[in-house]
């Protein structure tokens, strides 16, 4: 973790994304504790970039917890998963704990599932977690899911954490706008055919308290690095 200074005389602790290249864009990483949305179309990288967020703290000493909402036990996500260089599955059971949220969504009320959540994350004390995907809970939860990410995104800014949560995005729309208001940070992840070829983008559309930079930076998808902003290269 890094602090910086900003005009009002305050520091800002900032934990790093673990992301080639995202880091320099937004003053050195990302606010802590704050919670940060991921939102992008199906196969533009978002839960490699989760993966690669707790990756990353593991390899720096922190505790991560990985809340999925897909009902997908451990060694299935660790056999995509594992594909990737910076994958170690020791770290799994150890420095990043796998939740699954799937099977209660449809049978729980709203404020019953964020007290699991927050019994979980009382367990593990984590400094990194992720939720992945938020959509799916909106698709299977009855009562009123807006209330649900507003309560969500308040309890989790009192965790000593910062929480990435990736979103799928709709035709039409740019990120889940339910959730938008709610958090500290929107990234997305776009695809775009140009010249033929289907070409990948990560932009920073709000962080706060950052100076970040703006518009669309190309990105690629590799097993060493996972993402990596391409510009970060050179």
């Amino acid at each position: 973790m890094t602090t910086c200074s900003v005009p009002n005389g305050n520091e800002i602790i900032r934990i790093s994304s673990g992301i080639p290249g995202l880091d320099p864009m937004i003053e050195g990483g990302f606010p802590f504790p704050a919670v940060i949305m991921v939102a992008g179309t199906a196969g533009v990288g978002k839960t490699t970039f989760a993966l690669k967020y707790l990756s990353e703290g593991a390899r720096r000493g922190e505790q991560g917890l990985y809340f999925t909402t897909l009902s997908e036990p451990t060694q299935w996500m660790l056999r995509y998963a594992s594909q990737f260089k910076f994958i170690d599955p020791e770290m799994f059971g150890d420095k990043i704990i796998y939740s699954d949220l799937g099977a209660m969504i449809r049978d729980i009320e709203p404020a019953d599932l964020l007290n699991i959540m927050e019994e979980k994350i009382a367990e593990v004390m984590p400094q990194r977690i992720v939720i992945d995907p938020i959509s799916v809970i909106g698709s299977m939860m009855r009562g009123n899911y807006r209330a649900f990410l507003f309560d969500m995104a308040n309890r989790l800014k009192n965790w000593n954490a910062t929480t990435v949560v990736t979103g799928e995005v709709l035709p039409g729309e740019m990120y889940p706008s339910d959730l938008g208001y709610a958090v500290d940070g929107i990234i997305l992840l776009l695809m775009a055919e140009e010249e033929g070829a289907r070409r990948k983008y990560i932009e920073v559309l709000k962080m706060r308290g950052t100076d970040h930079m703006t518009g669309k930076q190309s990105i690629d998808i590799n097993r060493n690095d996972g993402i990596v902003v391409l510009k970060s290269r050179f």
